[in-house]
């Protein structure tokens, strides 16, 4: 008696039967593997799996699947700079999937529905002191409290949300929601201490009686550079200015602003200046477009608005209102070079936005922590510093900075806090490989471009600080999400099932998939081929058929 096996992404079954022969060379497995969106998110979502909820118009279950790994989609559905859209492999048939404007639309709906995170934390759980209350900080404190910890965070600011607040004018980011959000942390437990500066982690810890320390103060530190000036009127750093506006002080910039730097924060205080009512914002910028770190929507919106932007220049000298720039010219690198001549600008007030630097000097005194030569922490691959029980993320750890990156830190973080708590060890779970675009088979008509967020004209944005982008409708929402083409996950198409020429695809019911009863399969082929998503693999005869849990 040979062994006869049916097989399917869940389910490994086996029969004692005839066998199937020597004509097969290869056979079709069921594969899980991982989609572009999903490996590009800094912050760790599913997304694949919370889209197809969405569009099946389970919207709360979208959301709980979400919060799982974000606990703020309201927030990042305005201001992540969606990585995972840049991926999206539907760009090659059409446009990406707009992931955030349905990830915003479950935020915002959650919200109104007054829905509740629905968890149960394991017991046994410790106390937790989070430094700074910015997005890895209340990312750390959320998950820490679904994990079953008692978490208090210290915030030496006036307000919680970090360089969301701070630092994303409300255009963008709207207070309201962002307010909001954070309030639901609050409400699952978590404590808040605002205007409370730890310079002491040690004693806080002892004092607290806290059994770890995530430390996430972020980067508000404006670095400096060195101009020769003579009697400059109004000079200011990016982060203190709008530090400024949010708090609602008169400012007073005159009718001509200057901004030095070529980043996002550049083109947000060209911008709020606007508002302020400046008549010319000018950002000056030593490299080219290409080169800019700014992304290109927000340098296209601040043209819209009349920013003007002057490329390959840098500041020599600053006379009273008179500054005086150098031109540049790029080399075969594409190195920014001075050539030696020079233009003379009049200005009323000059913005410096070069870049921001963490406050990390308070933890010199904790025996253990190392820092790079940039003033960032060194942390090891579990997120914790060379001082036993004191953890980091964030801006002030080196990598990339942006709002989902920290955000992703912070949920990193929490589990490896958790697992260091409970005398355990974290073991991320192995990735599937990733399912690029040549994989897909679209046999059937895909076109359907997306569906265009309304939002303010140019003209009607410089009255003030109201939110430039709309969101969606439920029937946007759903349009949107069901334009997802499940890279790499069986979506239950009936392709491979009407295809077989030799019935040997077994229908398990809606959400179980199939089984292949390799007793009838030839290895054709035909489901492989016809496999939208490429949730189908061929391999040879003889190899070890992977059983998925």
């Amino acid at each position: 008696m040979t062994s006869k096996k049916y097989m399917t992404g869940n389910l490994d079954l086996t029969k004692h039967d005839t066998g199937t022969g020597a004509h097969r060379q290869r056979k079709p497995v069921y594969m899980d593997f991982l989609p572009p969106c999903n490996h590009a998110c800094p912050a760790g979502e599913d997304i694949q799996a919370w889209l197809a909820l969405a569009q099946n118009g389970e919207f709360e279950a979208a959301w709980q699947k979400l919060i799982e790994d974000n606990p703020f989609p309201a927030i990042h559905g305005r201001v992540c700079y969606h990585p995972c859209e840049t991926s999206c492999n539907r760009a090659h048939t059409d446009q990406e999937v707009s992931i955030h404007a349905v990830e915003r639309f479950l935020g915002d709906l959650a919200m109104e529905k007054g829905w509740k995170p629905q968890f149960t934390a394991p017991a046994g759980g410790k106390r937790v002191l989070i430094v700074g209350a910015g997005p890895s900080g209340l990312s750390a404190a959320y998950h820490l409290i679904r994990l079953g910890h008692e978490v208090e965070i210290r915030e030496a600011g006036p307000f919680a949300g970090g360089m969301i607040h701070f630092g994303i004018p409300a255009y963008r980011m709207p207070r309201d929601e962002l307010n909001r959000e954070i309030q639901r942390v609050v409400d699952m437990g978590v404590k808040i201490v605002l205007d409370c500066r730890v310079d002491d982690i040690e004693a806080a810890k002892s004092e607290g009686s806290f059994d770890a320390v995530f430390v996430a103060v972020g980067a508000h530190l404006s670095k400096n550079i060195e101009i020769p000036s003579r009697d400059a009127r109004k000079m200011l750093d990016a982060v203190g200015f709008l530090k400024s506006v949010e708090n609602g002080e008169d400012l007073q910039l005159g009718r001509r602003v200057a901004i030095y730097g070529g980043g996002n924060t550049a083109m947000d205080a060209a911008r709020t200046a606007k508002r302020l009512g400046a008549e010319e914002a000018v950002i000056i910028y030593r490299r080219d477009r290409a080169s800019m770190p700014a992304h290109d929507f927000e340098a296209e919106e601040a043209i819209e608005e009349g920013v003007k932007i002057n490329w390959l220049r840098t500041i020599k000298e600053i006379d009273c209102t008179t500054m005086t720039v150098e031109v540049m010219e790029l080399d075969e690198n594409g190195r920014p070079q001075p050539t030696g001549r020079t233009e003379t600008l009049e200005t009323d007030a000059l913005i410096m936005a070069v870049g921001q630097e963490t406050d990390t000097g308070f933890l010199k005194k904790v025996k253990g922590i190392e820092f790079n030569w940039d003033g960032t922490v060194i942390v090891g691959p579990n997120m914790m510093t060379g001082a036993t029980g004191v953890f980091a993320g964030g801006d002030m750890v080196p990598s990339e900075r942006s709002v989902t990156i920290a955000t992703g830190h912070g949920k990193k973080a929490a589990r490896y806090i958790n697992a260091w708590l409970r005398d355990d060890v974290y073991e991320p779970a192995a990735k599937h490989p990733i399912v690029e675009h040549d994989k897909l088979q679209l046999w059937y008509s895909t076109e359907a471009p997306k569906r265009a967020q309304g939002e303010l004209s140019p003209s009607a944005r410089l009255g003030g600080f109201e939110e430039i982008l709309q969101g969606y409708n439920e029937k946007e929402a759903l349009f949107e999400a069901r334009r997802c083409l499940s890279c790499g996950n069986c979506f239950e198409c009936d392709g491979c099932y009407g295809s077989c020429p030799e019935d040997a695809i077994i229908k398990l019911g809606k959400g179980k998939r199939y089984l292949y009863d390799y007793d009838k399969c030839t290895g054709c082929a035909s489901c492989f081929e016809q496999c939208p998503c490429h949730a189908i693999e061929m391999v040879s005869e003889d190899a070890v058929t992977p059983v998925k849990a």
